[in-house]
C-alpha cells in the first residue's frame, strides 16, 4: 500500500470537534487505499501552558524534565485521535516518540532526528492497522530519555516520517489554506500559490513566514519529499493548498514569488572599531557564544584605521548582544567608542528563484521604496533574495508597495 503522511497542527486539533473533523479527513485517505501516518501537535495553547508551569515551578529547570513535561501535550492528542478513528471503524493506534522509536540527539529542547526505523509501524500495517497516529515534536535520546525538537518541531517530525517511509506526499494541515505571496492580513491583494519551490519556501520561512518550520523545509528539500500545505477548515480536494516541490516542477521561474517580513528586528552598530584582520571574528565569535542570531552585516569604509560595524538580530536578543560586546571590550578582545541599538526596525524581503536568471529585482525594490519615501538602513542579498532593514512604522506600507510593484496579485 502507498503511504501518506498527514500532519495536524495545534489549531486543527484544538478541541474534540476539530479532532473529529481531522479524523474524517484521515478516513477519506484511508478509503483511497493509503496506509496513513498521522502526526499530531498538542492542542492549541497546551504547550504554552506546560512551558508556563515549568517556568513557574523551576526557573532554572532540568532540560530533561522540561522535555518530559512539554511533550505530554502531543501524547494526549495522539490518543484522542486514535480513539476517534477507532470509533469510525478505522483500525488505528497511537505511538509516542520512544515507541516508534524516533531516535534523536541528546540536545534537550532542540534535539535533531538521527533515524526513524520503520520496522515497528510497518509490522502493524501488515497486521491490518491502517493509521499510525504519532505524537509529533518528540523523540528519544541515546540515553533513553524523552527529547523534543524545538517549537514547531511537529512539521519536522512529519517530513522525517515521509522520508523514512518513502511517503507519496506529506500533507501539512494548518489554519491557512496554503502559501501566499505575502501576509493576507497586510495586503488584500495577496494570492495563494499553487506551487512554490523548496528554496523559495525555505527563504520565506527563515524570513518570517510562519506557514512551515524552517528545519522541515530543509529536510523536505534534502530528501525530495513532496509537501502540501492546506487548511483543516476548507473543503478537501485534490488541488487544494500549495505544493512545495523541486524547482524543475515549476513551469515558469517568476522573478519574485513572495514578499516576507519580520517585525521584531534590531539594528546594532559598533562605532569606531579597529580596521584590522580578525576584528570580525573578535566581534561575532562572542555573539555566537552568547546565542545571538546575527543576520545582516555591513562594515563601513575605514578611515584612519577605524571603521563602524553594523549587524541585525532579533529584538529580544539585544540585551544579550550588548552584554557580549561589553564583556569582549572589558577583556580587551575589541575596543569601540559606542554601541548604538535601534530597536524600531523591521526586515522586508523579496524572494524568487527567477532572480537567478532575471535582473532588475533589486533596482525595482529600491525605487519602489524610494517612491514611498522609505529609507533603507541595511541591505542583504542572496541568489534568490533581497532583504532590507527599514523603520518599523513603514513596514506594512513597504510590503503593500512591493507586492504591487512585482505584480504578485497576478500569480497563482
Amino acid at each position: 500500500m502507498p503511504t501518506l503522511v498527514m500532519k495536524f497542527g495545534g489549531t486543527s486539533v484544538a478541541n474534540l470537534d476539530r479532532i473529529r473533523r481531522a479524523a474524517k479527513r484521515v478516513g477519506v485517505e484511508v478509503a483511497k487505499g493509503y496506509d496513513v501516518i498521522v502526526i499530531v501537535s498538542a492542542m492549541s495553547g497546551k504547550t504554552n501552558e506546560l512551558v508556563g508551569w515549568v517556568n513557574e515551578t523551576s526557573p532554572l529547570y532540568d532540560a530533561r524534565e522540561y522535555d518530559a513535561i512539554v511533550s505530554s501535550g502531543e501524547n494526549v492528542t495522539a490518543g484522542l485521535m486514535a480513539l476517534t478513528l477507532q470509533e469510525m471503524d478505522v483500525p488505528a493506534r497511537s505511538w509516542q516518540g520512544w515507541q516508534v522509536p524516533v531516535k534523536t540527539t541528546s540536545a534537550h529542547a532542540s534535539a535533531r532526528i538521527e533515524e526513524i526505523p520503520s520496522e515497528n509501524i510497518l509490522a502493524k500495517f501488515a497486521e491490518g492497522m491502517k493509521v499510525a497516529v504519532v505524537a509529533g515534536f518528540q523523540g528519544v535520546s541515546p540515553e533513553g530519555r524523552i527529547t523534543t525538537l524545538g517549537r514547531g518541531g511537529s512539521d519536522t517530525t512529519a517530513v522525517a516520517f515521509a522520508a523514512a517511509f518513502e511517503g507519496e506526499r506529506c500533507d501539512i494541515y494548518t489554519d491557512v489554506d496554503g502559501v501566499y505571496t505575502t501576509d493576507p492580513r497586510i495586503s488584500d491583494k495577496a494570492r495563494k500559490l499553487d506551487k512554490i519551490a523548496f528554496e523559495e519556501m525555505l527563504e520565506l520561512a527563515s524570513l518570517g513566514a510562519k506557514v512551515l518550520q524552517t528545519r522541515s523545509v530543509e529536510l523536505a528539500m534534502r530528501y525530495k519529499v513532496k509537501l502540501r500545505v492546506l487548511s483543516s477548515f476548507e473543503e478537501q480536494s485534490d488541488d487544494a493548498g500549495t505544493l512545495v516541490v523541486d524547482e524543475e516542477e515549476i513551469m515558469e521561474n517568476r522573478p519574485v514569488s513572495g514578499v516576507a517580513y519580520s517585525r521584531d528586528e534590531a539594528k546594532m552598530t559598533l562605532i569606531s572599531i579597529a580596521d584590522r584582520p580578525g576584528i570580525a571574528a573578535a566581534i561575532f565569535g562572542p555573539l555566537s557564544e552568547a546565542g545571538v542570531n546575527v543576520d545582516m552585516i555591513i562594515q563601513n569604509i575605514a578611515e584612519d584605521g577605524r571603521t563602524d560595524m553594523t549587524f541585525s538580530c532579533p529584538v529580544d536578543q539585544v540585551g544579550r548582544a550588548q552584554k557580549a560586546m561589553e564583556d569582549a571590550k572589558a577583556s580587551g578582545e575589541i575596543n569601540y567608542r559606542d554601541l548604538i541599538a535601534d530597536t524600531e526596525v523591521a526586515k522586508v524581503s523579496a524572494v524568487g528563484i527567477g532572480m537567478r536568471s532575471q535582473s532588475g529585482v533589486a533596482a525595482t525594490m529600491f525605487k519602489t521604496l524610494s517612491d514611498e519615501g522609505i529609507n533603507i538602513k541595511v541591505i542583504a542579498t542572496s541568489e534568490i533574495k533581497v532583504s532590507v532593514l527599514i523603520d518599523r512604522k513603514y513596514m506594512e506600507l513597504a510590503v503593500q508597495a512591493l507586492h504591487d510593484a512585482f505584480e504578485l496579485d497576478k500569480l497563482t
